[in-house]
């Protein structure tokens, strides 16, 4: 039985998961029993997205890693993306992405120099793909804050603009008593804006 677990990754809480469930109908007509579906809303940026852990985690040796695109799994710096690659294989998994052609079952059935030249266009290729997926981050950072001195220029820059109803959920969740954890899954965000936008609140509560 061909076994598959799915990671599907947003960067922000406005971006929507949905337009990456049609990876589970796909991976299923491709003759795979989908051991897990792991969601999460992150930046591809950062090693430490609880999700993508879980899922290493869990891998099984012969089971296979799908993503919409390797950007998915990984927008680090090239030696970082390497090394969570590597956690991925480790545990005897492999990634089905599409874009990135896989040789592994080639290389396998290869013997001598054959199998050796197989595995090094594999890496290669690999290489390829996570590069320029921390490129295309860096470009759109770099964008980004083009855009924005552009605009304090010209005197149109106002800041980012406040989510206001994830704002209220947050201190909702919080004034109930729930984890930061548990608020940051419920709204959607980040532990650490929980944490920010707590503290901004006890600080203007009366009294403080």
């Amino acid at each position: 039985m061909k076994i598959a677990r799915i990671y599907l990754r947003v960067s922000t809480a406005e971006q929507d998961l949905t337009r990456q469930a049609e990876i589970e109908h796909s991976t299923r007509s491709a003759g795979y029993y989908i051991a897990g579906v792991y969601r999460e809303k992150a930046s591809g940026a950062r090693a430490d997205r609880p999700e993508l852990l879980r899922m290493i985690a869990d891998l099984q040796p012969g089971e296979v890693v799908v993503a919409e695109k390797i950007d998915r799994i990984s927008r680090l710096p090239l030696v970082e993306a390497q090394r969570l690659v590597g956690s991925i294989r480790s545990k005897g998994a492999r990634l089905a992405v599409p874009g990135l052609v896989d040789l592994s079952e080639f290389a396998t059935e290869a013997d001598g120099v054959a199998r050796i030249v197989l595995e090094s266009i594999q890496e290669l290729l690999l290489k390829l793909a996570l590069q320029m997926a921390r490129d295309d981050y860096e470009t759109r950072r770099e964008r980004q804050r083009q855009g924005v001195q552009l605009a304090k220029t010209a005197g149109k820059y106002a800041g980012r603009i406040s989510d206001a109803a994830t704002h209220q959920r947050i201190i909702a969740l919080r004034g109930a008593g729930q984890s930061i954890k548990r608020t940051a899954n419920l709204a959607g965000c980040s532990e650490s804006q929980v944490k920010r936008i707590w503290a901004i609140h006890l600080k203007q509560e009366p009294g403080d």
